[in-house]
């Protein structure tokens, strides 16, 4: 019996093993749930050539977008879990619009394997460069005021940017306008033009304007201060307490990916996320790499959903 038990677990061996030698013999797929351009789109992008080397097999980037991202995360949550479909996404349809939407397509718990928080960056407090707003506690100010009538705009509702606004309204007791654009790049032109009073933007898609002259920082989401805006405070710094946030790409697969093609995957993600030219690349327009283990991802996805769901419940947000 102890021979025939003995022989099973050698043959078992040997097809894992032969398993993840013949892993990848053919394309694989990095699935964007949002439009070209974006945040998560440069780094499916960047990842692409690297693990292409690495595997020696194409990896293809698609970009599935529509419903916040959601239709990209359910195909490839109807993937096969061969390794061979991965999807590369933000926070927002793992941590924020399963709590906007009544009907999401998938179970962030049970339907993906988690492989690693790639990348991540804090959001910035920007007003117009002629505003009078030069420090937080102006902005506050004006808030306690003019209740409702400072205006924070927004790449929509549900979006990073009007939930770090929501949560300065919670911490300091106060009311702003939110006003819901249809992306970042239209309510970031209002705000340079005067017509918005202030935002939270991404700190990669304002550094430039910040730099030029057309925008000025107040205050950055970080747990300390960014190396790219080193004279800007942080949130805590500026007196307000629990605003160290930031937004977040990962990449993750379809639930049962066998243990032996998830070691490798992650393995050449987090190679390809510290490649010296890679990580410079992201570290100069204000994104820090990660590249944590698929069991610190899952232990952060989950207190990254009870904190936003906590949030759009008590703020009743609603994607609307």
């Amino acid at each position: 019996m102890k021979k025939i038990i003995s022989l099973f677990v050698l043959i078992a061996s040997i097809f894992c093993f032969t398993n993840v030698l013949a892993w990848p013999d053919r394309a694989v797929s990095l699935i964007v749930p949002f439009p070209p351009g974006g945040s998560t789109d440069q780094m499916a992008r960047a990842l692409s050539p690297m693990l292409q080397q690495e595997w020696g097999q194409s990896v293809v980037v698609e970009n599935k977008a529509g419903a916040t991202g959601t239709i990209g995360a359910n195909y490839v949550r109807r993937a096969a879990p061969d390794g061979y479909t991965l999807l590369v996404t933000s926070l927002g349809p793992l941590v924020i619009v399963p709590h906007l939407m009544s009907a999401v397509p998938y179970n962030t718990a049970t339907d993906f394997d988690y492989l690693t928080v790639g990348l991540r960056s804090p959001n910035v407090l920007v007003v117009p460069e002629s505003s009078p707003f030069r420090t937080v506690a102006d902005v506050v100010a004006a808030m306690k005021a003019k209740p409702g009538k400072i205006t924070f705009g927004s790449a929509g509702n549900g979006s990073s940017d009007h939930l770090t606004a929501e949560i300065l309204f919670l911490q300091t007791d106060t009311a702003g306008l939110h006003i819901p654009y249809k992306g970042g790049a239209p309510a970031m032109i209002d705000l340079m033009g005067s017509q918005l009073d202030a935002m939270f933007a991404n700190i990669n898609a304002v550094i430039q304007y910040i730099n030029g002259g057309k925008m000025r920082a107040l205050a950055i989401t970080s747990d300390k201060r960014s190396p790219l805006l080193p004279n800007v405070p942080t949130l805590a710094e500026a007196g307000i307490s629990d605003m160290t946030i930031y937004s977040w790409q990962a990449v993750v697969a379809p639930k049962g990916l066998p243990a032996d093609i998830k070691t490798k995957i992650h393995r050449s993600l987090v190679s390809a996320l510290n490649d010296a030219k890679v990580k410079q690349q992201f570290i100069e327009i204000g994104f820090e790499v990660v590249a944590n283990t698929p069991e610190e991802f899952v232990a952060y996805q989950q207190e990254e959903s009870e904190r936003w769901k906590s949030l759009i419940q008590t703020r009743k947000i609603n994607i609307q």
